[in-house]
Protein backbone atom coordinates (compact mmCIF):
# COMPACT_ATOMS: atom_id res chain seq x y z
CA UNK A 1 0.00 0.00 0.00
CA UNK A 2 1.37 3.41 -0.93
CA UNK A 3 2.21 5.70 1.92
CA UNK A 4 0.14 8.87 2.48
CA UNK A 5 1.28 11.92 0.51
CA UNK A 6 1.49 15.30 2.20
CA UNK A 7 1.52 18.48 0.19
CA UNK A 8 2.11 21.99 1.45
CA UNK A 9 1.99 25.24 -0.53
CA UNK A 10 2.60 28.71 0.86
CA UNK A 11 2.30 32.29 -0.33
CA UNK A 12 2.10 35.67 1.28
CA UNK A 13 -1.60 35.15 2.15
CA UNK A 14 -2.55 31.43 2.03
CA UNK A 15 -1.25 28.04 3.03
CA UNK A 16 -2.69 24.52 2.76
CA UNK A 17 -1.75 21.06 3.96
CA UNK A 18 -3.30 17.65 3.52
CA UNK A 19 -2.63 14.41 5.31
CA UNK A 20 -4.15 10.96 5.51
CA UNK A 21 -5.29 9.75 8.90
CA UNK A 22 -7.12 6.44 9.37
CA UNK A 23 -9.91 6.27 6.80
CA UNK A 24 -10.15 9.98 5.90
CA UNK A 25 -8.16 12.70 4.19
CA UNK A 26 -8.13 15.97 6.09
CA UNK A 27 -7.42 19.20 4.21
CA UNK A 28 -6.79 22.40 6.15
CA UNK A 29 -6.66 25.86 4.61
CA UNK A 30 -5.83 29.05 6.43
CA UNK A 31 -6.40 32.53 5.04
CA UNK A 32 -5.40 35.74 6.78
CA UNK A 33 -5.98 39.37 5.85
CA UNK A 34 -3.18 40.74 7.96
CA UNK A 35 -0.08 39.52 9.71
CA UNK A 36 -1.70 39.47 13.14
CA UNK A 37 -5.51 39.74 12.99
CA UNK A 38 -8.67 38.62 11.19
CA UNK A 39 -7.49 35.04 10.50
CA UNK A 40 -9.88 32.17 9.82
CA UNK A 41 -9.45 28.42 9.52
CA UNK A 42 -11.58 25.99 7.54
CA UNK A 43 -11.15 22.22 7.95
CA UNK A 44 -12.64 19.87 5.38
CA UNK A 45 -12.71 16.10 5.99
CA UNK A 46 -13.10 13.87 2.94
CA UNK A 47 -14.02 10.31 3.84
CA UNK A 48 -12.40 7.49 1.92
CA UNK A 49 -14.54 4.63 0.73
CA UNK A 50 -14.16 1.48 2.83
CA UNK A 51 -14.30 -2.05 1.42
CA UNK A 52 -16.14 -3.25 4.54
CA UNK A 53 -19.78 -3.78 3.45
CA UNK A 54 -21.86 -1.05 5.16
CA UNK A 55 -24.66 -3.48 5.99
CA UNK A 56 -22.32 -5.51 8.20
CA UNK A 57 -22.50 -2.82 10.86
CA UNK A 58 -26.18 -3.42 11.61
CA UNK A 59 -27.37 -6.53 9.77
CA UNK A 60 -27.29 -10.06 11.15
CA UNK A 61 -25.52 -12.38 8.70
CA UNK A 62 -24.70 -16.08 8.54
CA UNK A 63 -21.13 -17.17 9.26
CA UNK A 64 -19.53 -19.17 6.44
CA UNK A 65 -16.77 -21.76 6.47
CA UNK A 66 -14.13 -19.18 5.57
CA UNK A 67 -15.18 -17.09 8.58
CA UNK A 68 -14.88 -19.77 11.27
CA UNK A 69 -11.56 -18.63 12.70
CA UNK A 70 -12.60 -15.00 13.06
CA UNK A 71 -15.90 -15.96 14.67
CA UNK A 72 -14.07 -18.32 17.03
CA UNK A 73 -11.67 -15.57 18.12
CA UNK A 74 -14.62 -13.35 19.00
CA UNK A 75 -15.98 -16.07 21.27
CA UNK A 76 -12.52 -16.82 22.65
CA UNK A 77 -12.13 -13.24 23.87
CA UNK A 78 -15.73 -13.11 25.10
CA UNK A 79 -15.21 -16.25 27.21
CA UNK A 80 -11.59 -15.72 28.24
CA UNK A 81 -12.56 -15.31 31.91
CA UNK A 82 -15.60 -17.61 31.85
CA UNK A 83 -15.83 -20.24 34.59
CA UNK A 84 -16.91 -22.96 32.19
CA UNK A 85 -14.12 -22.27 29.70
CA UNK A 86 -11.55 -22.40 32.45
CA UNK A 87 -13.11 -25.55 33.89
CA UNK A 88 -12.48 -27.33 30.59
CA UNK A 89 -9.06 -25.89 29.69
CA UNK A 90 -7.47 -25.33 33.09
CA UNK A 91 -8.18 -28.73 34.65
CA UNK A 92 -6.25 -30.03 37.62
CA UNK A 93 -3.56 -31.78 35.55
CA UNK A 94 -2.68 -28.69 33.48
CA UNK A 95 -0.39 -26.99 36.02
CA UNK A 96 2.71 -27.43 33.87
CA UNK A 97 1.08 -26.08 30.71
CA UNK A 98 1.89 -22.50 29.74
CA UNK A 99 -0.74 -19.77 29.50
CA UNK A 100 -0.04 -19.54 25.77
CA UNK A 101 -0.74 -23.25 25.28
CA UNK A 102 -3.98 -22.99 27.27
CA UNK A 103 -5.08 -20.03 25.14
CA UNK A 104 -4.37 -21.97 21.96
CA UNK A 105 -6.45 -24.90 23.24
CA UNK A 106 -9.26 -22.50 24.17
CA UNK A 107 -9.24 -21.02 20.64
CA UNK A 108 -9.04 -24.48 19.04
CA UNK A 109 -12.07 -25.71 20.99
CA UNK A 110 -14.09 -22.73 19.84
CA UNK A 111 -12.86 -23.02 16.24
CA UNK A 112 -14.04 -26.64 16.09
CA UNK A 113 -17.33 -25.63 17.71
CA UNK A 114 -18.01 -22.77 15.30
CA UNK A 115 -17.15 -24.98 12.32
CA UNK A 116 -19.53 -27.71 13.51
CA UNK A 117 -22.35 -25.17 13.78
CA UNK A 118 -21.59 -23.73 10.36
CA UNK A 119 -21.82 -27.23 8.92
CA UNK A 120 -24.82 -28.65 10.78
CA UNK A 121 -26.37 -25.84 12.82
CA UNK A 122 -26.53 -22.08 12.48
CA UNK A 123 -23.83 -19.50 13.23
CA UNK A 124 -24.70 -15.82 12.98
CA UNK A 125 -22.76 -12.62 13.51
CA UNK A 126 -23.18 -8.86 13.45
CA UNK A 127 -20.73 -5.97 13.35
CA UNK A 128 -18.00 -5.10 10.83
CA UNK A 129 -15.39 -7.30 12.55
CA UNK A 130 -17.51 -10.26 13.71
CA UNK A 131 -18.12 -8.22 16.85
CA UNK A 132 -20.77 -10.56 18.26
CA UNK A 133 -21.36 -14.23 17.42
CA UNK A 134 -24.20 -16.64 18.19
CA UNK A 135 -24.18 -20.41 17.68
CA UNK A 136 -27.51 -22.19 17.41
CA UNK A 137 -28.79 -25.72 16.95
CA UNK A 138 -32.09 -25.39 15.07
CA UNK A 139 -35.02 -27.74 15.75
CA UNK A 140 -34.42 -31.27 14.48
CA UNK A 141 -30.66 -30.71 14.01
CA UNK A 142 -27.63 -32.03 15.88
CA UNK A 143 -23.86 -31.84 15.62
CA UNK A 144 -23.17 -35.52 16.21
CA UNK A 145 -22.88 -36.72 12.61
CA UNK A 146 -19.68 -38.44 11.50
CA UNK A 147 -18.79 -35.89 8.82
CA UNK A 148 -19.51 -32.97 11.12
CA UNK A 149 -17.23 -34.39 13.78
CA UNK A 150 -14.53 -35.17 11.22
CA UNK A 151 -14.51 -31.97 9.17
CA UNK A 152 -14.98 -29.62 12.11
CA UNK A 153 -11.98 -31.07 13.93
CA UNK A 154 -13.98 -31.98 17.02
CA UNK A 155 -12.34 -35.41 17.07
CA UNK A 156 -9.02 -33.72 17.87
CA UNK A 157 -10.23 -33.01 21.40
CA UNK A 158 -9.69 -36.67 22.23
CA UNK A 159 -5.99 -35.96 21.75
CA UNK A 160 -5.68 -32.30 22.74
CA UNK A 161 -7.45 -32.34 26.09
CA UNK A 162 -5.61 -33.57 29.16
CA UNK A 163 -6.77 -36.83 30.77
CA UNK A 164 -8.78 -34.85 33.33
CA UNK A 165 -10.11 -32.52 30.62
CA UNK A 166 -11.39 -35.49 28.65
CA UNK A 167 -13.13 -36.89 31.72
CA UNK A 168 -14.75 -33.54 32.39
CA UNK A 169 -16.00 -33.15 28.81
CA UNK A 170 -16.94 -36.67 27.78
CA UNK A 171 -17.89 -38.26 31.10
CA UNK A 172 -19.42 -35.32 32.97
CA UNK A 173 -20.39 -32.31 30.84
CA UNK A 174 -21.87 -33.89 27.72
CA UNK A 175 -24.00 -36.52 29.50
CA UNK A 176 -25.22 -33.98 32.08
CA UNK A 177 -26.22 -31.40 29.50
CA UNK A 178 -27.80 -33.94 27.18
CA UNK A 179 -29.90 -35.47 29.96
CA UNK A 180 -30.85 -32.13 31.50
CA UNK A 181 -32.10 -30.73 28.19
CA UNK A 182 -34.19 -33.86 27.59
CA UNK A 183 -35.66 -33.67 31.11
CA UNK A 184 -36.48 -29.95 30.98
CA UNK A 185 -37.97 -29.91 27.46
CA UNK A 186 -39.55 -33.35 27.50
CA UNK A 187 -41.31 -34.20 24.25
CA UNK A 188 -40.29 -30.78 22.86
CA UNK A 189 -36.59 -31.62 23.04
CA UNK A 190 -36.22 -31.96 19.26
CA UNK A 191 -38.61 -29.08 18.59
CA UNK A 192 -36.70 -26.29 20.33
CA UNK A 193 -34.11 -23.75 19.22
CA UNK A 194 -30.90 -24.26 21.20
CA UNK A 195 -28.63 -21.29 21.91
CA UNK A 196 -25.21 -22.83 22.33
CA UNK A 197 -22.95 -19.77 22.48
CA UNK A 198 -23.54 -16.04 22.46
CA UNK A 199 -20.57 -13.74 22.97
CA UNK A 200 -19.38 -10.24 22.10
CA UNK A 201 -15.85 -8.92 21.90
CA UNK A 202 -15.07 -6.92 25.05
CA UNK A 203 -14.19 -3.89 22.90
CA UNK A 204 -17.58 -4.06 21.16
CA UNK A 205 -19.88 -4.48 24.14
CA UNK A 206 -22.58 -1.96 24.88
CA UNK A 207 -23.58 -1.48 21.23
CA UNK A 208 -26.60 -3.81 21.21
CA UNK A 209 -24.96 -6.45 19.02
CA UNK A 210 -25.96 -9.42 21.21
CA UNK A 211 -29.58 -8.28 21.35
CA UNK A 212 -29.68 -8.15 17.53
CA UNK A 213 -28.55 -11.76 17.32
CA UNK A 214 -31.09 -12.81 19.95
CA UNK A 215 -33.98 -10.94 18.34
CA UNK A 216 -33.17 -12.49 14.97
CA UNK A 217 -33.88 -16.04 16.14
CA UNK A 218 -36.52 -15.07 18.69
CA UNK A 219 -38.60 -13.73 15.80
CA UNK A 220 -38.19 -17.03 13.96
CA UNK A 221 -38.99 -19.11 17.05
CA UNK A 222 -42.11 -17.07 17.77
CA UNK A 223 -43.29 -17.39 14.18
CA UNK A 224 -42.74 -21.16 14.40
CA UNK A 225 -44.23 -21.32 17.93
CA UNK A 226 -41.10 -23.01 19.30
CA UNK A 227 -39.28 -22.60 22.63
CA UNK A 228 -35.64 -21.51 22.96
CA UNK A 229 -33.30 -23.30 25.37
CA UNK A 230 -29.94 -22.17 26.73
CA UNK A 231 -27.45 -22.68 29.53
CA UNK A 232 -25.94 -19.57 31.12
CA UNK A 233 -22.67 -19.79 33.03
CA UNK A 234 -23.05 -16.34 34.61
CA UNK A 235 -25.66 -15.34 37.16
CA UNK A 236 -25.18 -11.74 36.06
CA UNK A 237 -26.47 -12.64 32.61
CA UNK A 238 -29.64 -14.33 33.84
CA UNK A 239 -31.34 -10.98 34.42
CA UNK A 240 -30.43 -9.96 30.87
CA UNK A 241 -32.12 -13.01 29.36
CA UNK A 242 -35.18 -12.55 31.54
CA UNK A 243 -35.76 -9.26 29.69
CA UNK A 244 -36.16 -11.32 26.53
CA UNK A 245 -38.65 -13.67 28.16
CA UNK A 246 -36.31 -16.44 29.36
CA UNK A 247 -37.01 -18.14 32.68
CA UNK A 248 -34.66 -20.18 34.86
CA UNK A 249 -35.89 -23.76 34.97
CA UNK A 250 -33.06 -25.48 36.80
CA UNK A 251 -29.56 -25.04 38.20
CA UNK A 252 -26.93 -27.70 37.52
CA UNK A 253 -23.30 -27.90 38.64
CA UNK A 254 -20.04 -29.21 37.24
CA UNK A 255 -18.28 -30.75 40.22
CA UNK A 256 -14.95 -32.26 39.19
CA UNK A 257 -13.01 -29.07 39.97
CA UNK A 258 -12.04 -27.49 43.29
CA UNK A 259 -15.18 -25.30 43.16
CA UNK A 260 -18.51 -26.20 41.49
CA UNK A 261 -19.35 -24.37 38.25
CA UNK A 262 -22.99 -23.30 38.11
CA UNK A 263 -25.01 -23.45 34.90
CA UNK A 264 -28.49 -21.92 34.80
CA UNK A 265 -30.94 -23.71 32.51
CA UNK A 266 -33.21 -21.14 30.88
CA UNK A 267 -36.17 -21.51 28.50
CA UNK A 268 -38.13 -18.95 26.57
CA UNK A 269 -41.65 -19.94 25.59
CA UNK A 270 -42.97 -18.73 22.22
CA UNK A 271 -45.03 -15.55 22.19
CA UNK A 272 -47.24 -13.84 19.68
CA UNK A 273 -44.99 -12.00 17.20
CA UNK A 274 -44.50 -8.37 18.22
CA UNK A 275 -45.67 -8.88 21.80
CA UNK A 276 -42.25 -8.63 23.49
CA UNK A 277 -40.34 -5.48 24.37
CA UNK A 278 -36.73 -6.42 23.83
CA UNK A 279 -33.83 -5.01 25.79
CA UNK A 280 -30.81 -3.51 24.05
CA UNK A 281 -28.64 -3.18 27.16
CA UNK A 282 -25.21 -4.77 27.59
CA UNK A 283 -23.84 -7.76 25.74
CA UNK A 284 -23.61 -10.99 27.70
CA UNK A 285 -21.60 -14.09 27.06
CA UNK A 286 -23.90 -17.08 27.07
CA UNK A 287 -22.19 -20.40 27.39
CA UNK A 288 -22.76 -23.83 26.24
CA UNK A 289 -20.02 -26.31 25.56
CA UNK A 290 -18.90 -28.21 22.53
CA UNK A 291 -20.40 -31.52 21.56
CA UNK A 292 -18.14 -34.51 21.14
Amino acid sequence: MASPVSRTSTSSSTSSASSSTGGSIVSTKTASTSASTNSSTVTVALKRRSLIPPRWKETVRVVGMSDCREAALTLAYAFAADDYAQYLVDSGDMHGVSAEQKWKLHVDILTYTVTAHVMSGLATTVGPEFDSVALWVPPGKNLDGFWTQLRSGMWRLHFQLSPEGKKRLFEEILPLLHNTKAEVLGDRNDDAWYLVYLGTKPSSQGRGYASKLLRDVIARADAEKRPIYLESSSLANNAYYKKFGFEVKREIFLERGPAPVRLSIMVREPRAPGSTAYSTSSNPATKKPVRG
